[in-house]
């Protein structure tokens, strides 16, 4: 992988393993929308961004080297070996045939608040909606960025809503999920940093906790929030997966499990009616 400054882009050629139409489109993030010459313009950390692949560069728009250094890297995670890790899970029949099929999903490292809400919004919701969701919150409340784009409002920022607040934006019953996770991370009853560097178990334990939030939605975002890779989130596509699995998971998952999951259940949506 090199990376080098273009103007008013950063550049990064021969990266292993990144699809952005896999990576940013498979359920995971809900910030990021695709234009109609296959870049995608999203917010994430506060920070608006343009992507696209043009032959073997990953080219990142409007950001600058610290900029790209300080977040995106991780947030791409561009510095994991996917390649190795792919290797690995093809010991799996499966999910062999799955990564030559769908070569390039990564697991972006989103921040646990945002990650925690939006899967909270997710409950019992398509993505498309999902998406109309967020959307709404963040131009309702969190900062304007400039073209359209608005941050992901604050723990604080969302405390002073009501549940007819949260209503009135189209999240339903989830409305009194949100307003009392924020007042309580606002209030420092809940500490998502802290969450984040327990043990897996103790960590769900503590998400499990939480008004509204049921088990999987605490693997939800705790892969794409909090960096446990071995979490493995399971819903109804990933229930009839693991018909594939009477055994338990393979071996060749331990550690990277997320990571396996998120192969099978692009797989599922794609090949099981």
């Amino acid at each position: 992988m090199t990376i080098k400054k273009i103007n008013n882009s950063v550049v990064v050629s021969d990266v292993e393993c990144l699809d952005l139409d896999l990576t940013l489109d498979c359920g995971q993030a809900f910030r990021w929308e695709r234009g109609e010459d296959g870049s995608y313009c999203g917010v994430a950390g506060g920070r608006f961004l343009k992507i696209r692949k043009e032959n073997n560069n990953i080219i990142f728009e409007n950001t600058d080297m610290e900029v790209f250094n300080a977040f995106w890297r991780h947030y791409f995670d561009l510095d994991r070996d996917y390649k190795a890790i792919c290797d690995k899970l093809k010991e799996d029949e499966l999910l062999s045939s799955t990564i030559d099929e769908y070569y390039g999903i990564r697991i972006l490292n989103q921040e646990p608040w945002e990650a925690l809400c939006s899967f909270v919004i997710s409950q019992q919701n398509n993505i498309k909606r999902i998406k109309l969701i967020i959307s709404r919150l963040c131009k309702a409340y969190g900062d304007d960025l400039g073209n359209g784009y608005y941050s992901f409002p604050s723990p604080q920022r969302l405390s002073q809503l009501s549940v007819s607040d949260f209503e009135a934006l189209g999240l339903g019953y989830r409305a009194k999920y949100l307003e009392k996770l924020s007042k309580e991370v606002a209030g420092g009853n809940i500490d998502l940093q802290k969450i984040k560097a327990l043990s897996l178990d103790d960590a769900r334990k503590e998400l499990l906790g939480i008004y509204g939030v049921g088990i999987k939605v605490a693997n939800c975002a705790l892969l794409f929030g909090f960096e446990f890779y071995s979490a493995f989130p399971v819903d109804v596509w990933m229930k009839r997966v693991m018909e594939y699995y009477p055994n338990g998971l393979p071996e060749c998952f331990n550690g990277i499990e997320g990571i396996a999951q998120q192969y099978l259940f692009h797989w599922a949506r794609n090949n099981l009616k």
